[in-house]
């Protein structure tokens, strides 16, 4: 493990020595904020960087990461501590609520209870997950196993009154054939909003600043990016000043992406919007890069392999980032054919959705198959992610002219020969 992690290493690193440098005045005159932790770790991984330019940068982190973290003690021999590094409000995300907390604990719960079968007891824990819950999410996911479980209707008829478009409310819809939620796909009558640079993570963060700010009125400053290459943050503002209600899903970059198999193009809407909701120079705490997310070394692995030179932020050209995203999928789509385990892959990686598949009790026939495989993926990231992933991709098979339906999508996840060649 400790050769892989090595070599890793030294793959980042050649990749950071080819690309464009910084200077500690760059890093500096960088307004705090997640975007710039990501060229401080570049800066740190600069062979030119010395160890004091090195720490001097470090104290300027909002959050250290592993990569940040790495790269310092390879610069300096000293390892900092993961986590935030700054004080105030801004350097962690708020805590969930207590009535959360317990919303999901008593989900949980439930699960157990079935897997026990104690279905009793699976549907007090479900009816005080809902009643305790203020997020449509939750509220549905426990409508929906205490359906499950009773094939009460009224737990049925309680679902189709949901307007929040997540896997739940689709099988709901698709059990009562049913009208999907509403959704919204803005047109906009122009191209290029030449104001802003969609491609830097600084305007992206100054961006983010102001919609949180509460001193704007979001809706005009929605309007000041209804354009086409601005689609994902003309969306981001609608949705957040709905309180996200309003449920966006732009189909930017059709002049991209119309070259492609629809099922393709929908699998790529699905994944950007889940990963970055269409905003090209976004970036994760973990450096994911660009609307498709992609991590660094993925990048510097399809670049090789490809005989391409490229630097990290190339990854924030939605161009660039579409067509390295095709390619990995062209990777996974070899292995996997289900958008599901697509998405389980993207997220978690192509060797821990193997595992997951080839596991005795795991996506195998049984009572509340495949859903109960669903929600007892110990990886609660590519869990979550791969269900709302599976609810893009069939409003955007839809509003790209297949008519698609989840639950058929659903029926076919315990047969290996139609989800990935790793099941005999």
């Amino acid at each position: 493990m400790r050769i892989k992690r090595f070599f890793i290493f030294l793959a980042l690193f050649s990749l950071i020595v080819e690309a464009k440098t910084f200077t500690l005045q760059d890093i500096k005159q960088m307004p705090t904020c997640l975007e710039k932790d990501y060229y401080i770790w570049r800066f740190i991984s600069q062979p030119e960087t010395t160890q004091q330019e090195a720490h001097d940068a470090l104290v300027q982190t909002s959050y250290i990461n592993k990569l940040i973290a790495d790269a310092y003690k390879a610069k300096t021999g000293t390892m900092p501590k993961i986590g935030a590094f700054c004080k105030g409000d801004n350097c962690l995300p708020p805590p969930p609520s207590n009535e959360a907390i317990q919303a999901s604990r008593h989900f949980s719960a439930g699960i157990k209870a079935i897997k026990a079968q104690d279905l009793q007891k699976a549907l007090s824990h479900f009816i005080y997950s809902k009643q305790t819950t203020d997020k449509p999410y939750d509220r549905d996911r426990a409508t929906f196993w205490a359906y499950q479980i009773t094939k009460d209707k009224a737990y049925l008829d309680e679902l189709l009154t949901s307007t929040d478009v997540n896997i739940y409310s689709l099988i709901a819809q698709d059990l009562a054939n049913g009208h999907y939620p509403k959704t919204i796909s803005p047109v906009f009558a122009a191209q290029y909003n030449n104001s802003f640079d969609t491609k830097d993570p600084l305007s992206w963060a100054q961006l983010k600043n102001q919609v949180f700010s509460g001193k704007n009125d979001l809706n005009k400053l929605a309007e000041s990016y209804a354009y086409e290459s601005t689609a994902g943050h003309y969306a981001f503002i609608k949705s957040y000043a709905s309180q996200h209600k309003e449920k966006y899903y732009p189909l930017p970059y059709r002049n991209i992406l119309q070259s492609l198999p629809t099922e393709r193009q929908a699998l790529i809407y699905a994944i950007a919007r889940q990963e970055s909701r269409f905003v090209p120079a976004a970036i994760s705490r973990s450096f994911a890069l660009g609307m498709m997310q992609i991590m660094p070394f993925l990048a510097k692995h399809i670049a090789n392999k490809d005989g391409e030179s490229i630097d990290l932020d190339d990854m924030f050209d939605p161009h660039k980032a579409i067509q390295y995203a095709n390619r990995h999928l062209n990777y996974l789509n070899s292995n996997l054919y289900h958008p599901l385990f697509v998405a389980y892959a993207y997220n978690g990686g192509i060797g821990f959705t193997k595992r997951l598949i080839q596991r005795p009790d795991m996506f195998k026939t049984g009572p509340y198959e495949p859903y109960l495989s669903m929600e007892t993926i110990e990886n609660v990231e590519s869990r979550e992610y791969g269900k709302k992933v599976l609810v893009n991709y069939v409003i955007y098979m839809n509003k790209l002219g297949i008519p698609t339906r989840i639950l058929p999508l659903i029926n076919k996840l315990n047969d290996g020969t139609q989800i990935d060649r790793f099941r005999n």
